[in-house]
């Protein structure tokens, strides 16, 4: 279990950028992924606005017949497989494919399917539901899928813990290699845009009406989006072997589970997986250059968020950069913490820090460096990724500049 795992691929598929490359850009230049939600009408619901990405085509990635047969959250796992595969150099015809494997965190999972599944049955009854669109609904098929298309026999599993899926994925998928049970994971998280999740989360009104303001005094809520993020996770003497580039270094995980509400954040448990993952990353609270956090915008989130990071990092928690790109994306549920885990991987990989956009009005209860509006040129070594869901889910990531030494 000492085997030093590092991150040498990374794709990204999101509102504001499909690809690292134009994702960094958007995001570093505070670009808002935000705007009205064309997938289906809202003129029912309070709010209008969300994180779809307009521009995304599964068949500039799969064959349109292997599209056909999938739901839309498998397609965005596989367009940012592939990206992740092709950025890592990776040939996989030079691997065992049986010591590849694949993680993937979702919240929602094919909610569209089952979306098609509920409108047939109540239009034309029981018999009018194909069955094919059955096999296409549970959440396993998302990890499945990938593997199938790149002949990946390796683990396969889905976590769906919520919105802390990418970091449970991407920590499952370190141990996995670290214990000799695979040679490369491929590991993060996806979700498309719901109206699942848009119904619940405007009835739960989390939602705000126009953009999200994360640490702002008046923030009003969050912004439901979608997306996938996924990173190519091999050891460090693999990578050296093939002469990879490498992102950052995995150190290690911290999980908590609150244990009280099954919707509403608490500090104490967020504050529990962060130093959980600082112990088991063997690490000190003062090499912490930046935070992404989970920072979804709501009242009650960024407070217990702000709670938490004070009582891990008491002494110096206003030098700490912290910063949400849920500002700019909106809240990608399961993909969540597996892009901003990207995000971490290109700050320490370019020493820029992403802003939190839309930021106004100071809120004294959240007295943190948001790094506000504007992204910030400044040496990053060490990053934390944090991410909170339903159930009380926490999970920290911890990430280094790589050095080999």
């Amino acid at each position: 279990m000492q085997k030093r795992i590092v991150v040498t691929g990374v794709g990204v598929v999101s509102s504001i950028g499909i690809g690292k490359d134009d994702f960094w850009q958007a995001l570093t230049a505070g670009k808002s992924g935000i705007s009205p939600i064309e997938s289906f009408d809202t003129a029912d619901f309070p709010t209008h606005n969300g994180g779809e990405i307009k521009n995304f085509s599964a068949q500039e990635f799969i064959l349109p017949e292997e599209a056909e047969k999938m739901g839309r959250v498998s397609c965005l796992a596989l367009a940012a497989s592939t990206l992740a595969i092709n950025d890592a150099s990776f040939k996989l015809d030079n691997f065992n494919r049986e010591r590849i494997g694949v993680v993937f965190g979702t919240t929602m999972g094919e909610s569209q399917i089952l979306e098609q599944l509920n409108a047939a049955w109540i239009k034309k009854g029981e018999s009018a539901i194909d069955a094919a669109l059955i096999c296409r609904y549970p959440c396993n098929v998302i990890a499945a899928n990938t593997a199938v298309k790149f002949k990946l026999a390796g683990p396969n599993l889905t976590i769906p813990t919520a919105c802390a899926a990418g970091n449970y994925s991407i920590g499952y998928a370190c141990d996995l290699i670290k214990k000799g049970a695979a040679d490369v994971m491929l590991a993060g998280g996806a979700d498309a845009f719901s109206r699942m999740a848009f119904i619940g989360f405007n009835r739960l009104l989390a939602v705000a009406p126009e953009k999200c303001q994360p640490f702002d005094k008046n923030r009003r809520g969050m912004m439901v989006g979608e997306g996938a993020g996924v990173l190519v996770l091999e050891s460090l003497e693999g990578a050296l072997k093939r002469q990879s580039q490498i992102y950052a270094e995995v150190l290690g995980y911290g999980l908590s589970c609150d244990a009280r509400h099954m919707t509403a954040p608490y500090g104490e448990g967020i504050a529990r997986a962060i130093a959980k993952a600082i112990k088991e990353s063997n690490i000190n609270p003062e090499e912490v250059d930046y935070i992404s956090a989970h920072g979804t915008g709501t009242p009650a989130n960024d407070k217990e968020e702000c709670l938490a990071i004070k009582k891990v990092f008491p002494g110096r928690y206003k030098k700490i950069m912290v910063s949400s790109i849920k500002s700019m994306l909106g809240h990608t549920m399961g993909a969540a913490s597996g892009i901003e885990a990207i995000a971490c991987c290109l700050s320490l990989k370019n020493d820029l820090v992403p802003p939190t956009i839309n930021f106004q009005t100071p809120d004294p209860e959240c007295d943190i460096d948001c790094v506000p509006n504007l992204s910030r040129k400044v040496k990053v070594n060490l990053a934390l990724n944090n991410a909170s869901a339903f159930g009380g889910n926490n999970a920290c990531l911890v990430l280094r500049k790589f050095i080999l030494s």
